[in-house]
């Protein structure tokens, strides 16, 4: 019987101390994926090259069931506090994946890869040898992102081409990418809807949240800005990741607006899981404020709009065509200038009180999404 291998930087909240290199929504949508192939009699094998951030200690390989059909097995890894050993750290769960799919997988089973730059070596010279079938998961085109040398632009073009069907986050990017139209699927993130947990928040105000990196670049700090154009009755939050700078500067400028803002605005910290899903449900508005004329913004999808309308959140976003032309596209409210007054004027615009509810529009497309992926492993 063919088998579905899953490759990516994925653990569990579980083994979360091991700080194993993983992105939150990287996690959320090979987990909802994984789900929907096991859910459909699929058995789902999930191997995860994900090392450690930490300067000292070993963690071991282990593998465990995490649900029906679906296994993890997470590699080997180790501490690093100099650059050699930083370096080894990276290259051998490299070598354990390339070993796994050059001894294990067959030419019948499907190699699914969540694209990430340091999983291009392996599975390209992999599927080179073994001429497993090769299920491209591409959420965004790296070299849009961030500069990378000659070498890796080339070959995230290379491996775009060798892949047999692919996952586009986006139109844009099935457009750009699959230019010998092999079979594909879009999803644009998460489709799991999130049953209501409790009330919103009980202070009479309107709740905005911006969930999400705190990157500077990313649109943390023109989610902060909007509170100095908006009355006392909105609050603003922000919840999020991020280096020790990036917080120190989220926290200086949340110092700065509050200083002369009538509305309140607040750093929440990092939640996760169960906590982020319930202070996601006490909120009215989410905020999608990356910057429009980023390259990556062609063709990326931001996934914290889904998780935003699985919990029932109406959506603010800029004006980019990747949502706009989304299956969600008009269900969101947009703004068409990079500005906190604009952005405030947007959210202002909304009726908090007409009934709306996104987990409809969520469930329809979870159904269309489980469709079209049946139909892809089995053609």
């Amino acid at each position: 019987m063919a088998k579905i291998y899953y490759i990516g930087f994925y653990d569990t909240y579980e083994f979360e101390k091991e700080k194993r290199s993983i992105s939150p929504a990287g996690r959320n949508k090979m987990e909802y994926i994984a789900l929907t192939m096991a859910n459909g009699g699929n058995c789902v094998n999930i191997f995860s090259p994900a090392w450690t951030a930490k300067k000292s200690g070993k963690f071991a390989k282990r593998t465990i069931m995490l649900s029906k059909n679906i296994t993890l097995t997470v590699c080997q890894t180790f501490g690093a506090n100099n650059m050699f050993m930083k370096f080894f750290r990276k290259y051998q769960p490299m070598c354990w994946l390339f070993g796994i799919l050059v001894f294990t997988v067959s030419q019948r089973d499907t190699v699914m890869v969540y694209h990430a730059i340091p999983l291009m070596w392996p599975v390209y010279i992999a599927k080179k040898i073994r001429k497993f079938r090769l299920l491209f998961e591409v959420e965004e085109i790296y070299q849009d992102v961030n500069l990378h040398s000659k070498i890796t632009n080339k070959m995230e073009y290379l491996m775009f081409d060798i892949a047999d069907k692919y996952i586009f986050s986006t139109a844009l990017l099935n457009k750009k990418i699959n230019t010998k139209n092999k079979p594909y699927a879009i999803i644009h993130g998460t489709y799991q809807v999130e049953k209501a947990r409790g009330n919103l928040f009980d202070d009479g105000d309107i709740h905005i949240v911006y969930a999400g990196t705190l990157e500077p670049r990313k649109g943390a700090l023109m989610a902060v800005a909007i509170a100095e154009y908006l009355p006392k009755n909105y609050h603003v939050h922000i919840i999020g990741f991020g280096s020790s700078e990036d917080k120190k500067i989220l926290q200086n400028k949340i110092k700065e607006i509050s200083e002369r803002s009538e509305a309140i605005v607040t750093y929440d910290g990092i939640l996760k899981g169960e906590e982020y899903i319930e202070f996601l449900q006490k909120c009215h508005i989410g905020l999608s404020t990356q910057i429009p004329v980023a390259a990556y913004n062609e063709t990326s999808f931001p996934s914290k709009i889904l998780s935003y309308m699985a919990n029932g959140l109406r959506v603010v976003s800029v004006r980019i065509k990747a949502i706009e032309l989304s299956a969600i596209g008009n269900a969101v409210y947009y703004y068409d200038e990079q500005s906190p007054r604009a952005i405030a004027n947007a959210v202002m615009a909304i009726d908090i009180n007409d009934g709306y509810d996104s987990r409809v529009l969520i469930r329809k497309l979870d159904e269309k999404f489980k469709y079209e992926m049946k139909e892809l492993l089995e053609n």
